[in-house]
């Protein structure tokens, strides 16, 4: 967890450093047709019946014994890796993957030789297809940005929910042993929409910071074991949402 905290603050103390050392370069801004962009966007997400199936199991279980409640998932990292071909000089056509993951856990040790362990973890891998418009260029010496705006079509592949619950007891009367788990997949669609600068220098490496929007639901997710329909604790088909606003910090490398 630590690795993945660090991950952002490396990420934009390495674009600095690029930026710095382009500057150095003297030499007029390098503008590639191709660029192979790969991204870091800690963004919110919504959970949708993830989060109301973990509130349902904590009143269930944690707390009529008086046991701290697993915390909700709000946000994660996505990780993105993606190629942008500029057609135009102002249009580029985009397509890429990446990867949403995160997930929450508690220990506790409510008696003696007594351990219980509960883990839930969210995993969703976008593939998106779509566009960016180039707004006019700003030049100065070797830089150049560009304000861009886009948008474009997800595809939810190889969603995965799952609910982890693990019990130990063990002493002069009794010794148990308990694993329980539950796991929900799903695909669905979805749709996205970005806007930033994009910033070029006299390097082939160019830098791109802004924003996402994600509307990323799957409904009817199965149990991965039966493929039969999973219910939310409300009754209704369980649906996954992945949704959210997301900052996006990128490195481009041209073709």
């Amino acid at each position: 967890m630590n690795r993945i905290r660090l991950a952002a603050p490396l990420m934009l103390a390495g674009l600095l450093v690029l930026a710095a050392g382009a500057r150095q370069a003297r030499g007029a801004a390098e503008v590639h047709r191709l660029n192979l962009v790969l991204s870091v966007i800690p963004t919110q997400v919504t959970g949708g019946d993830f989060n109301e199936e973990l509130d349902f199991r904590n009143r269930a279980f944690l707390q009529p014994r008086g046991l701290e409640s697993v915390p909700r998932i709000t946000y994660a990292w996505y990780y993105q890796a993606e190629l942008r071909f500029l057609v135009r000089p102002n249009l580029a056509l985009v397509a890429g993957t990446g990867q949403i993951r995160n997930q929450t856990t508690r220990e506790y040790l409510p008696a003696l030789q007594e351990d219980i362990q509960l883990r839930a973890e969210i995993l969703s891998v976008p593939v998106h297809v779509g566009a960016a418009y180039y707004l006019q260029a700003y030049n100065q010496g070797d830089f150049q940005a560009r304000a861009y705006l886009g948008g474009g079509f997800l595809s939810l592949v190889n969603n995965r929910v799952q609910f982890q619950r693990f019990e130990s007891v063990s002493d002069s009367s009794r010794s148990l042993r308990r694993w329980t788990e539950a796991a929900y997949t799903g695909d669905g669609p979805g749709f996205y929409l970005e806007a930033g600068v994009h910033m070029f220098f006299a390097v082939r490496y160019s830098v791109l910071l802004g924003a996402v929007y994600r509307d990323s639901k799957i409904a009817g997710m199965l149990d991965r074991t039966t493929h039969q329909p999973v219910l939310a604790p409300d009754g209704a088909p369980f649906r996954l949402d992945v949704s959210g606003v997301g900052a996006r910090m990128a490195l481009a490398y041209g073709f």
